[in-house]
This record gives C-alpha cells, sequence and structure tokens, in this order.
C-alpha cells in the first residue's frame, strides 16, 4: 500500500509499505477514505524528529471502510463506515471506566512514562503506525472505531477522529459560565471548531490569530476577532473588549510552536539539530516549548478565571508566571482529549442537515495521498489559505 513516512525534518514521502495484517484477536483493518493532516502533524515535521524513526507511517484522523475483523470483535463487520479516535482505548480498564480515555491504562506507553497509544505518533506513544495510508489495523477496535451512516460525505464525519472532540473537550473545560466570555488563541482547525462550539453553546467569543484567512474564516461564522498580526497587546485589547477584567476563560489553541517566542524557538532548532539519541533525553528532561500565547493567556484572563490548554506541549523545564498566576487565581486544565468520551454528544451535531458547527466548511485543500508532501509544506506555511487539509488515499 501507499503510505506517508517520516525521513526527516521537514522530509515526508509517499512510499510503498507492507499491507497492515490482523496481528490481535481484538484488531481491526480499515480501508482508509480521507484522512486529515493536523497541526500536531507539524510538531513532527518540525521539532519532534528526535522521538521518530525514519519510515515512521504518519496520521491520525482516518476515516474509511472495514476490511477484516480478528476473532474476537463482534461488533463489526466487513463493509461498516467508520471513524478512528486518534487515541487507542480499550473502553473497559480503570481509566477507561472514568472516561480519561487518552489515559488508557491497556495501551498505556510505560516504558515511556506516557499515556495511552495514539496512531502515528511517535515513540513517545508507542509508534503505532498511522492512518495517512491506504489502509490501517486498528487495535482496541471492540471499542475504539465509531460507526457513522453511509451517504454523507467523508467531511461530514471525519473530524471526529480529533478535530471535534478535542475543540469540544477544550470548550467543556474552559469551564466558561453561563452567557459568559471565552478567547481562543489560535484559529486553525482546532481554534476554528473551539469558536463555533463556544458560540453554539451562547457564550461570547473572541478570535485570535494573526492569519487572514483564519481571521476571514472565523468571521464567516460571526466570531469576534483580533487580528494579533496588527495588535500589539492582545491581551490588553481583551480586556478592553470585557469591561476591563479580561475573558472569563481562555483557550490556547496553539501550543509549544507559538510565535513571538525567539529564544525558545532557537533552543528547539538547536536540539532538533542533534543525533536523535542526544536530542531525544535531552528534550524529555531539559526541553523548552515556545510560550508567549500561554503567557498571553494567563494575562488576558479575568481574575479567578480558567485556562484550557489544548494545544501540544512538550517542554519539561518551561518557565512559568507562577506569581501571577497565584495572585490572579487561574485554573488550568489540559491534555489530550478523551475522544470517545464527546462523540455521542457530537454526533447529533454532525448529522444535522443544518450543519450548526460548519463542519462542511473547516477544509480549504482536499488532495490525492501522493501529493503529501506538498500538502505538509503548504500547511507548514499557511500558503495558499490553508487552514485544514484532507488527504484522500
Amino acid at each position: 500500500m501507499k503510505a506517508v513516512t517520516w525521513h526527516g525534518k521537514r522530509d515526508v514521502r509517499v512510499e510503498e509499505v507492507p499491507d497492515p495484517a490482523i496481528k490481535e484477536p481484538n484488531d481491526a483493518v480499515i480501508r482508509v477514505t480521507s484522512t486529515g493532516i493536523c497541526g500536531s502533524d507539524l510538531h513532527l515535521y518540525e521539532v519532534l524528529g528526535p522521538f521518530m524513526a525514519e519510515g515512521d507511517i504518519l496520521g491520525h484522523e482516518p476515516i474509511g471502510v472495514v476490511e477484516e475483523v480478528g476473532p474476537g470483535i463482534d461488533n463489526l463487520k466487513p463493509g461498516d463506515r467508520v471513524v478512528i479516535p486518534f487515541n487507542i482505548a480499550c473502553g473497559h480498564c480503570h481509566m477507561c471506566s472514568m472516561e480519561l480515555y487518552a489515559q488508557c491504562e491497556t495501551t498505556q506507553v510505560r516504558e515511556q512514562g506516557t499515556g495511552a497509544a495514539l496512531f502515528g505518533y511517535t515513540k513517545l506513544y508507542g509508534q503505532v503506525p498511522g492512518g495517512q495510508a491506504q489502509y490501517l489495523r486498528v487495535p482496541e477496535a471492540q471499542f475504539g472505531p465509531v460507526k457513522v451512516p453511509e451517504g454523507p460525505p467523508d467531511e461530514r464525519f471525519v473530524y471526529l477522529s480529533d478535530v471535534l472532540p478535542t475543540a469540544w473537550q477544550a470548550v467543556a473545560w474552559a469551564d466558561v459560565p453561563e452567557g459568559g466570555s471565552v478567547a481562543v488563541f489560535g484559529l486553525g482547525p482546532i481554534g476554528q471548531m473551539c469558536t463555533r462550539i463556544a458560540g453554539y453553546l451562547g457564550y461570547r467569543v473572541i478570535g485570535v490569530d494573526g492569519v487572514t484567512q483564519r481571521l476571514e474564516m472565523a468571521r464567516r461564522h460571526g466570531i469576534d476577532v483580533i487580528d494579533a498580526s496588527e495588535v500589539p497587546d492582545v491581551p490588553g485589547e481583551i480586556r478592553q473588549r470585557t469591561s476591563g477584567r479580561g475573558t472569563d476563560s481562555v483557550i490556547d489553541a496553539v501550543g509549544m510552536e507559538a510565535h513571538g517566542s525567539p529564544a525558545a524557538k532557537v533552543a528547539q532548532t538547536l536540539t532538533g539539530m542533534l543525533p536523535s539519541g542526544v536530542a531525544a533525553p535531552l528534550m524529555t528532561h531539559a526541553g523548552v516549548d515556545r510560550l508567549a500565547v500561554l503567557n498571553q493567556a494567563i494575562d488576558a484572563v479575568r481574575r479567578g478565571g480558567v485556562i484550557s490548554v489544548i494545544g501540544v506541549y512538550g517542554g519539561m523545564t518551561d518557565p512559568m508566571p507562577m506569581l501571577r498566576m497565584f495572585d490572579k487565581g487561574i485554573t488550568m486544565r489540559m491534555g489530550q482529549a478523551h475522544v470517545r468520551r464527546w462523540t455521542g454528544v457530537l454526533m447529533p451535531l454532525v448529522t444535522d442537515e443544518s450543519d450548526p458547527l460548519g463542519v462542511m466548511d473547516l477544509a480549504t485543500h482536499r488532495m490525492p495521498l501522493e501529493q503529501a508532501p506538498m500538502a505538509y509544506e503548504m500547511f507548514q506555511k499557511k500558503a495558499d489559505g490553508a487552514v485544514k487539509i484532507l488527504l484522500q488515499p
């Protein structure tokens, strides 16, 4: 089969690799019909190379059709149309019983001290072959795959793999009071959906980004925006729009590669240039993130407010402004999305013909799998108005 494989910093290729096969009784194999490139894939493309191996198959946002199931599977059959959550969870362990599926004890990568295994996402998370491929082996298929109706296009459902549950969790964990306000930093795919979900739930939303096309997309959905490329003091602008207090909540949908953190950017770049055997332990013990957005979030949230961090961070020695956080009485929640926790509430919204979350207005580019290297470069450079790219194997 053809698959998107990692070969180094900014070097992804489409190559012929062996077809996946059933290995365990609870496995399934699906034929992928659409698969997204995620913002967190760009961290592999740019920063997290020390945790990758040449030839790793990327991707964790697939939808497709079941081709084969293992002998332990009685909930799926060949021909079923399914979305595959990006985290691999068993559904029955202690953590899964608390709906903390991203911490599944059955698939936890204990040798790395990390949570549940993820598709296509580094040695830190199990080095499981990903979904930017023609076929995908799905472990723990007795729980993970989400059946979706036949008929509507893939775009109606593909975001249930990651984007929609991640955004819904980000808003839920922001704990916005009824009729309250929330600022969303970063209007990539996750941030766009955070703003739409928050608006759907009746909150006042302010979206922050510096890319024209992203700001225009948010405006199309009725979002009040701040152009960070033109406003030198974004937290000050947010306070000005909220009676001087700041928003009740802030969502950080940017993460470790925020603009405006020059020293940390140099440190990330230099670390990424080291041999993997040196860089990986350095990053896991002394790595730093680019914290410009997180610091702005701390500044922009009102006293006693909540910050929900859904952008991926990976640093171990990040300096945090603890005095300011303590003085303001800030609550902070963060972590990987527990995908299956939210798919039940999201399914009626994505099947609603009125499309209340605008899922049909997110993908800006649809490209064949063979053009994945071009798609990655385009997405990384935010070129040609790229907000969300879907690949079709």
